[in-house]
């Protein structure tokens, strides 16, 4: 994506393509393409929809839907087309040439607005991490100027070195140096858990969908000022307060993370994965849902899909259906408090308005019932646990 483009005085415009491979809960009105366009500075120009088989090897929604593509590039003055799903170094090129103008995905997409959002040290690197691992796949036949062969005398690399071989090398070091880095501070955040579990701290994650409103629970909750807005990935870097449970008699640690999303591509889970730490570490998961979204239990279902990937799907859960103030009248919950299952297994949910204020009574009372529960579920030490010692005198 033309970094130019993200800072021209005027919003640059985009096309937004998306092809139905028989797909389940294919987005055909591309709307969460349209949210992160717009959450990334772009404009939406036109969307444009087809349904194929499989991918076109060359173009990847084939020569006819790409003329048509163009026509609509020359209409609206767009400056780029972005696609909904991924697409190859070698599509990407052939459609740029194609269409005359860049042509991104959906990955480079949540890069960008990834790489905008971070301000954190740790956010940061995970972030250049990320991009420098998708570019680093971008090389190979994407850019052929870059084939010409480097060397010699006055020139950096061994003799007959290629250009895109020196630059696959200093992407390698730049990759292998941020991973250094990132596994300080990974090292930094397992220090401070260690410290939080010392102190036999109750640790509690929000997870969610993006702009499932988890910033804006959590800031109703612990009285914080984190930044929440009503955007995807409006929050990236780990946030943790403690939030005191009057009917618990004691605080519980209280982090907010960052959002999922549909397709988050693999390698920033991989880059995030310090962050996402923190929802594995916890003794209880708050997964925040927007309950106005008719797609919610789509997203329920992704954000299970993610969890199971970082290791915290065997987290219990606490279901909070938020933005109760936005869901019709016609459809709101008969009772605030109830259950559902959820993989198989029975998941309490509570409605709440973390804008209003509805319903937060009562999810402070399922907190504290929760920590009650665990301290009730403290026992003797187990004598077969090999850490157990036994000092009774007859030993």
């Amino acid at each position: 994506m033309n970094s130019d483009s993200l800072v021209a005085t005027s919003t640059p415009s985009v096309i937004l393509v998306g092809v139905d491979f028989g797909t389940p809960h294919f987005d055909r009105e591309l709307e969460e393409l349209g949210l992160l366009a717009q959450t990334a500075g772009f404009a939406v120009a036109e969307r444009v929809t087809c349904k194929r088989r499989a991918p076109d090897p060359a173009l990847f929604v084939g020569s006819g839907k790409a003329e048509e593509i163009k026509l609509l590039v020359t209409a609206t003055g767009a400056s780029e087309v972005l696609f909904d799903q991924a697409i190859s170094p070698a599509q990407q090129r052939n459609l740029e040439r194609f269409l005359g103008v860049a042509v991104n995905d959906r990955t480079l997409l949540i890069l960008e607005i990834f790489a905008q959002r971070a301000r954190s040290h740790e956010g940061k690197l995970q972030v250049e991490l990320a991009r420098l691992q998708y570019v680093s796949t971008r090389l190979v036949r994407r850019w052929s100027h870059l084939e010409r062969q480097r060397g010699g005398v006055g020139h950096r690399g061994g003799p007959g070195e290629t250009q895109i071989e020196l630059d696959r090398r200093m992407l390698s070091d730049s990759i292998k140096r941020t991973r250094e880095r990132l596994e300080k501070v990974k090292k930094q955040r397992t220090t401070q858990r260690r410290q939080r579990d010392r102190r036999n701290a109750f640790n509690v994650s929000l997870v969610g969908y993006t702009n499932a409103g988890k910033s804006s629970l959590f800031n109703a909750l612990v009285k914080a000022r984190a930044y929440a807005a009503d955007q995807l990935f409006a929050t990236l870097d780990t946030t943790t307060r403690q939030l005191y449970l009057g009917d618990a008699a004691s605080s519980v640690s209280l982090s907010d993370t960052v959002g999922f999303i549909r397709d988050l591509p693999h390698n920033l889970v991989d880059a995030f994965a310090a962050t996402l730490q923190e929802a594995a570490d916890a003794d209880l998961l708050i997964h925040v849902v927007d309950a106005a979204n008719p797609n919610h239990f789509e997203q329920i279902n992704e954000v299970e899909r993610v969890l199971e990937d970082i290791g915290a799907a065997h987290v219990p859960q606490l279901l909070v259906f938020n933005k109760l103030d936005a869901i019709p009248s016609d459809k709101l919950p008969a009772q605030l408090v109830d259950s559902i299952e959820l993989e198989g297994r029975e998941v309490d949910r509570i409605y709440v308005s973390a804008l209003k204020g509805t319903g937060l009574a009562a999810l402070r009372q399922a907190l504290s019932d929760r920590v009650k529960a665990s301290k009730d579920a403290v026992t003797e030490p187990d004598p077969t646990d090999p850490r157990f010692i036994d000092l009774s005198p007859d030993n």
